[in-house]
């Protein structure tokens, strides 16, 4: 169906009337700024779009990062058929009247289809379901845009027949000539519009925009619309006009889902990594965004004895105490409490000895012991036990010099086994050395 000279003019005015974020959108794949490792030269997406070549694809990534803009360029350099679904407004009906079209486009034209699904994780299963069939014959090439790990929200089985390229956060140096050009580009951009960045201005978008390119040309937008021009005739943004427009940073948060998962890990690793500054700020990051504070220290519980341990065992009561304390009094005020306690345990020296030690009993258990308890050590409370062999030879320890004798503890088949080897970090270091001398007692 053509266009009509109304539907021509429409385009041709929206993109006028656009915001400057989608007015700056690159065309082709030299435009492109950032996101080298996965379009830099000679590197796959980019040789795939350069040959026409694309297969099913899934763009995955924070907001402001390209995902879109590198779907409009195979759009704009494909020889296919290119079709647009936004999952929010799009629903089964849209998919199939997609995947009858690109039927046509095979069995007409001899013509691929491209289809571009943006936020793509928000279809249901059945929505999602849809898709596979067309997918796996090729009947469609799937381009899925989605800031949630795919992994987790995207049917598996669209995931397989996909390639996964990974979008991430653009370089302050990406953001700032990102916006150099907004301001000098005259056909898209404020070229004739004698707008002047400061540096500290800039400086300040790149910083709190965090990578996020639409967010940076959205307040340098707003400043260029509502700034007046001086006696030069130049609309200057400078750092205040910057601060007011851009306001603070967004957190990137998803309880449920990636950034969720990826802070927390980020908490633990400062905690284990002995960085109470790290750690403070992850924490803050999730206490600023909604976090359970009882997750949090719940997780603290766990690393007192997975990374602290021994080294330090009043690192598991400082943090059972910040647990009760955010059952106790709750926030705002229990983030005092955990803050105490999670600088203590980054502080603390550290050792997984007690786990190494867990863990290697539990395979001995499963794999190589019969766990057969030895005839002294079996209990011995009840009449007839002597008889049967129960407890005959065992030596009580608190009967002996310093309340220690030896004698087996361990099963047969693992005489002379060793779980539990104590590091020389901390506390830890005084119970290898009472380990030690103990051994040597005959």
């Amino acid at each position: 169906m053509q266009s009509s000279f109304f539907d021509l003019e429409y385009e041709k005015q929206a993109e006028t009337a656009a915001p400057l974020a989608s007015r700056m959108r690159p065309t082709t794949l030299d435009g492109f700024v950032g996101q080298g490792h996965i379009v830099g030269k000679g590197k796959l997406l980019s040789r795939l779009i350069a040959a026409d070549k694309l297969t099913s694809a899934i763009f995955y990534g924070p907001p402001g990062t390209g995902k879109t803009t590198l779907a409009r360029i195979v759009a704009h350099q494909t020889k296919a058929a290119f079709h647009v679904l936004n999952a929010v407004t799009a629903g089964k009906k849209d998919i199939e009247g997609v995947i009858a079209a690109a039927r046509d486009n095979i069995g007409m034209y001899h013509k691929k289809t491209i289809l571009f699904i943006d936020e793509i994780h928000r279809f249901n299963k059945a929505q999602q379901d849809a898709l596979l069939p067309s997918v796996e014959k090729g009947d469609i090439i799937l381009i899925g845009a989605t800031t949630e790990n795919p992994y987790f929200e995207i049917n598996p089985a669209l995931v397989s027949r996909s390639t996964i390229f990974e979008f991430r956060r653009l370089e302050a140096g990406d953001v700032a000539k990102i916006l150099d050009n907004a301001i000098t580009d005259k056909e898209k951009g404020y070229g004739e519009m004698n707008v002047v960045l400061t540096d500290e201005a800039k400086a300040h978008l790149c910083t709190v925009a965090a990578g996020d390119v639409r967010k940076a040309l959205n307040a340098l937008e707003l400043a260029v619309l509502t700034g007046e021009k001086n006696e030069r005739g130049e609309i200057v943004v400078d750092l205040d006009a910057a601060t007011e427009c851009i306001q603070t940073k967004a957190l990137q948060y998803d309880k449920k889902g990636d950034n969720h998962y990826d802070t927390i890990s980020a908490f633990i690793k400062s905690i284990r990594g002995s960085d109470p500054d790290a750690a403070l700020f992850w924490m803050a990051k999730m206490l600023d965004a909604g976090e359970d504070p009882k997750f949090i220290a719940r997780r603290m519980v766990i690393a007192a004895s997975e990374d602290i341990g021994n080294a330090n065992p009043m690192g598991l009561v400082v943090a059972v105490a910040a647990a009760r304390a955010v059952e106790m009094i709750g926030l705002p005020e229990a983030r005092i409490n955990l803050a105490q306690a999670v600088t203590y345990l980054a502080a603390s020296p550290k050792s997984n000895a007690a786990v190494i030690g867990i863990d290697e009993a539990s395979q001995a258990v499963r794999h190589r012991s019969d766990g057969k308890v030895p005839a002294h050590l079996r209990d011995a409370h009840y009449s007839g036990s002597e008889a049967l062999g129960r407890g005959v030879d065992y030596r009580y320890p608190h009967n002996y010099p310093g309340g220690y004798t030896p004698q087996q503890y361990l099963p047969d088949d693992l005489q002379g086994e060793r779980f539990y080897r104590p590091t020389v970090n901390g506390s830890e270091k005084a119970i290898a050395e009472r380990l030690s001398r103990l051994k040597n007692i005959k």
